[in-house]
Formats: C-alpha cells, structure tokens, sequence
C-alpha cells in the first residue's frame, strides 16, 4: 500500500487553497494516493499587532512549517515562493516551483468604486503590511496617507470594505486564486512597480533525504517559473535581503534569454535605484548575483544598511 503523505500549511484560505492546489495535483498524477494537509499556525500568523518588519526577517511564515518536515510530522510544505528564505535550513530543499500566477501587484478599492492611485483623493488611506509597497507607494503618490495592515487576504478584504480604508495594495496571485477579480482597480505594471521577489509562485518544500517525496513533486515542478525565480531569489540572497525589506525584482523569459528588473528603495520612497540585466536562462543564478552587483556599486548597500538600522529594535528606556 502507497503511504499517505501529508502537507503542511498555514490555516488561511489562500493558504489552503494553495495546498489543495498541490494535493490535487499530486492525486492527478497518482490516483490511489492519499494526500493530507496538516495546518500549522506560525509566527506570522500568530502575531497581528506588529508590523511584519518589526517581528523580524526570517522565516515570519515558513519556520514552523520547517520544523514538521524536519521533525517527520509532515512529508512536505507549500508556501507562497515569496514567504520562503533564500538559504532554507540545512535539511530542507526546494523540491518544486509551481507554474507562476500573475505577479504583478494589485490595487483593490471599497465596493462600486473604479480607477487605481491616479484617482484617489489626496490624504486617501492606502493600507499594506510591505515596506517595498509602501515605498513604491510614496514615490509615486507622497500626498496618500500609507498605513499598516496586517491579517490574511479575506481580513484586509474586510477592513477595506468597512470603510478602515480607501485603497489597498496585494499581490496579484491571491485575489485571483480567491476568486476576486472583479474588486481589482488596477495592476501595477512592471517595471515601474516590481512585485517581490518570487511572488505569484508556489514553493514546495521537502527534506533532501526524501528521494522519495522529491519524485513525486517532480512533475509540479515548471522550469520557466523556476529560472525567474532563482535570478530574483540570487539577487536578494546577494543584497542579504530578506522577505520584509524592501526590494523589488521581476524576471522574464522569451526564448531562450531571461530578462530581470531590479528595486531598493529608500522607505520613503524619496530614493529608489533601479537594474536591468539580462542573459541566457541557464545563467539564472549570475543574472541575479549580477543585478545585485550593479544595484551595491550604485549605493544600495547603505540603504539597505539604514533601513536595518531604522527597523531595528530599540533598547528599552531606563
């Protein structure tokens, strides 16, 4: 009899969508399998009342989820590529990239309201839990008031739709996989505005030493999306960024050549440096480490610098 195996994931909808998606997936391949998902709640989720880039940088949403697959309690993990570290912890390994949903950023606006940034009103309350976002945000619009927001997709529908807010900004991927299309006022094309790094992607992860999980994940696996995101994901690990500081990066394909678009912004926007580099697709990884040559010579390394330093925690007063 074929062992069951069992999927890790966070409790939120999308996050569940997304591990149903993979479950579905590996039923397709194997009918007589029995897939199970096990939510586990994690840091991120548990903590609603700070902003994400003052709980810290590391695995916000993913280190819970590591500990069952290292412990045995879980086969494997699904996470959005854009929650998920650069360096996983030794033991672990991305077993699959997932054909990518769109990546682009979204803005969603109150019920019966159309038109994207351009038309909102100067002081208009724009919420997002991203320092990239934020940054983009008030670069493009200083006079909008950029607030906090924290909570899952449907929590921050919600909030919008109480009047808390008069725009907010999410990636792309999540309101399609939920079924929103029609609540998007605009996308924020690239590259004016760059998504973060690996967004729209799915990451499954899995222990090395599961020869036989990593089979089965293989046909899930999508080569293009995988080339993209490893430029983007090279070109964060190089800049020592992690998923809460702001820096932006998209890569294409066409042929045989990947093109990738790089941001830091400063968080105020008031600064952003920008790259382009392009080369063939095998040279994913160099494309990346490249780009983030080229954005250190310019200066990102001492934004990058002040904005650890500004986000830092701060001694307690005597």
């Amino acid at each position: 009899m074929t062992p069951a195996l069992r999927i890790a994931s966070r409790g939120s909808e999308l996050a569940l969508w997304q591990s149903r998606s993979v479950q579905a997936a590996l039923r397709a391949a194997d009918p007589a399998l029995q897939v199970h998902i096990e939510v586990i709640r994690t840091t991120g989720d548990n903590i609603q009342d700070v902003p994400l880039a003052r709980i810290g940088d590391k695995g916000l949403f993913t280190k819970e989820l590591d500990a069952a697959l290292l412990s045995g309690a879980a086969d494997l993990a699904v996470h959005s590529l854009k929650d998920v570290p650069t360096r996983l912890p030794d033991g672990l390994t991305l077993a699959a990239v997932t054909t990518r949903e769109d990546p682009r950023d979204v803005v969603l606006l109150p019920p019966g309201r159309l038109g994207g940034l351009y038309y909102l009103k100067t002081g208009a309350k724009v919420g997002t839990s991203s320092l990239r976002r934020r940054a983009q945000l008030q670069a493009l619009r200083p006079d909008l008031d950029v607030t906090d927001l924290r909570g899952n997709l449907n929590t921050r529908l919600a909030k919008l739709d109480a009047g808390a807010y008069d725009a907010i900004v999410l990636a792309a991927a999540g309101v399609l996989r939920l079924g929103w299309a029609e609540r998007i006022g605009q996308y924020l094309d690239a590259p004016a505005w760059l998504p973060a790094v690996g967004q729209g992607a799915l990451a499954v992860v899995a222990r090395a030493d599961r020869a036989d999980v990593l089979e089965r994940l293989r046909p899930l696996h999508d080569p293009r999306a995988a080339a993209c995101t490893a430029a983007e994901r090279a070109l964060l690990r190089a800049l020592e960024g992690g998923c809460q500081v702001p820096i932006g990066a998209l890569a294409t394909v066409d042929g045989d050549r990947l093109t990738l678009h790089g941001l830091v912004p400063a968080l105020d926007g008031a600064r952003i440096l920008r790259v382009r580099e392009a080369g063939a697709v095998e040279d994913a990884d160099a494309v990346g480490r490249r780009a983030a040559d080229a954005l250190l010579a310019r200066g990102a390394g001492e934004i990058l610098e002040g904005i650890r330093a500004a986000l830092a925690p701060q001694p307690a007063a005597p």
